[in-house]
């Protein structure tokens, strides 16, 4: 039987120029711990492409993307679905995730002098304040929130309505979940 191929890119600061703070290897989530050993950050090589057209775009805006999340091993979207209060923010790992595939990202967007921008909540903010056009929060969250659905479907990527940070490949469903099995030495959640 032939393996899968890993279909995952390493997105790094220097290689992608993006800012990274990955939630999910730090106590700073909704789990309050370490969920990922290492700080990975992977995409597919799909999302990838369009990533570098997001990046693009939002330098054109003077702004740079900080991501939160992108590639999540099937292990880790357990430990998230069992830590959240509120499933609807949470795929059902039974079925997978955009994330579990490699496909999605969670981020934001950082000014000139990398502060991130207002954007009404924080991330993973598991209420209805995250929803995309909540009207509860200010103006100016509204119109970054605005700014960033606009440099993400620019470049290719949906975004989905109860989610400001979270944006997707289209037809999810084209691509397979990726098991940790291919990932050798890129798997966050095996210490190096």
């Amino acid at each position: 039987m032939m393996s899968m191929p890993n279909p995952l890119v390493h997105i790094r600061p220097e290689t992608h120029g993006v800012v990274l703070d990955l939630k999910y290897a730090t106590s700073d989530n909704i789990s309050g711990r370490a969920i990922y050993a290492r700080s990975l950050c992977l995409m597919h090589a799909d999302a990838e492409v369009c990533l570098r057209r997001a990046v693009a775009l939002a330098a054109d805006r003077c702004y740079r993307l900080k991501i939160f999340d992108a590639f999540r091993p099937q292990e880790a979207q357990v430990l998230l679905w069992e830590a959240a209060d509120d499933k609807q923010y949470v795929a059902d790992p039974r079925v997978g995730s955009n994330h579990t595939r490699g496909t999605a990202v969670d981020l934001t967007l950082v000014d000139a002098q990398g502060q991130a921008l207002d954007m009404g909540t924080g991330f993973d903010d598991m209420t209805t304040l995250s929803h995309h056009f909540n009207p509860g929060v200010s103006a100016l969250a509204l119109a970054n929130r605005q700014s960033l659905l606009d440099i993400m479907e620019g470049a290719g990527f949906e975004h989905i309505p109860h989610e400001w940070w979270h944006y997707a490949l289209p037809g999810k469903d084209r691509y397979p979940l990726i098991p940790c099995a291919v990932l050798g030495d890129l798997n966050p959640m095996r210490v190096a």
